[in-house]
């Protein structure tokens, strides 16, 4: 199988979503940009689509997967009851990088999340996904559209890296904006608990709900949302996640560089505050902008020192505040080891 492709710019648009159209209604999985990262579309109402994403992302069959809807109006056959607070969310953050957890509409196929008395739900604001969906008809379940482990693609060229021949279609919407996935709000309890962190903090959700939000921490038998019980986002170097203040962290890599001179290939990724301690290292620079221009290339920092073969890669640790949050959770599920300085 040749993966092809797809450009959504000018006038190629209109064309490529229509073959990708035809190919998720024969029960295709396809590749497609949302604001966050890219996605592994399939038909939500097709078993056989739903089994080729874990066949073709080697993905556990208890990951649960994100039910994509193009308008808000499709998600009454997905949810037995939809709450107040899921239109109160609606109104300040859809379509975005937002998912919702609710309880499960009876009609829903078993083959969807089994097990499950829930349904998660995303209205994402890629003008190239919602008008995929939208021309689709129907809703697309799609999780991160790369090998289960790896770190999430935020460019076609990443999900190419890691499906070029197992998939038909990728969608090339370019460079996602967000480059973290999308945060999820569990509505089905009493109170509203964040199961995974995003660009959409905490602090943003109470502000709305008018409430206190829980922040879930520990890994779940049966997860509702995907990022709760497996190791996600790594490179295939080893990540050695340094916490701790700067100045130590500073100190660290130059120690931890010294040691590993000659006996392995350093990178390191990092603001680019951190500067080159030697010219032993490979340095990733994430942005000079904190940690939203971080989250943005996060992923694409760990893929790219993948691609010039360093065998460890070296990070200091973020704060653990609003959008400090997201960033540090997949920092500590991608890392080989974590080492307080």
């Amino acid at each position: 199988m040749k993966t092809r492709i797809l450009k959504t710019t000018g006038d190629d648009r209109a064309g490529s979503i229509r073959t990708a159209v035809k190919l998720l209604a024969e029960g295709e999985v396809v590749a497609f940009p949302t604001e966050t990262v890219y996605g592994l579309g399939a038909d939500a109402f097709n078993r056989k689509a739903i089994r080729a994403i874990y066949k073709v992302k080697g993905r556990p069959s208890d990951n649960p997967l994100i039910v994509h809807i193009g308008s808000l109006s499709q998600v009454h056959p997905l949810a037995a009851t939809i709450p107040i607070r899921f239109w109160v969310l609606a109104e300040a953050f859809m379509p975005g990088p937002l998912t919702v957890v609710l309880r499960r509409s009876p009609a829903l196929p078993r083959y969807l999340n089994p097990g499950l008395p829930s349904v998660a739900v995303r209205f994402p604001r890629h003008p190239v996904a919602r008008a995929l969906i939208n021309e689709a008809g129907f809703p697309l379940v799609a999780p991160s559209a790369n090998l289960s482990g790896r770190p999430s693609p935020t460019r076609a060229v990443h999900v190419l890296e890691d499906l070029d021949g197992t998939i038909h279609a990728i969608l090339d919407g370019g460079r996602c904006r967000v480059g973290l996935e999308s945060t999820v709000i569990d509505l089905t309890g009493r109170r509203p608990t964040v199961l995974r962190p995003g660009v959409i903090t905490v602090e943003q959700l109470e502000k709305v709900l008018r409430t206190k939000v829980g922040l879930a921490r520990q890994t779940a038998k049966k997860p509702r949302s995907p990022g709760l019980k497996y190791r996600h986002y790594s490179p295939r170097a080893e990540l050695i996640l340094l916490e701790g203040k700067k100045p130590e962290i500073r100190k660290a890599l130059k120690e931890m560089s010294g040691a590993l001179k000659g006996k392995k290939k350093i990178g390191v990724l990092a603001l680019a505050g951190y500067t080159r301690p030697s010219e032993r290292l490979d340095f990733f620079s994430l942005g000079t902008t904190g940690v939203e221009g971080a989250a943005r290339k996060l992923f694409e920092g760990l893929r790219e020192l993948d691609r010039r073969k360093v065998d460890v890669i070296l990070c200091p640790a973020f704060e653990e505040e609003k959008v400090g949050t997201a960033v540090m959770n997949r920092l500590r599920k991608a890392a080989t080891r974590r080492i307080r300085v």
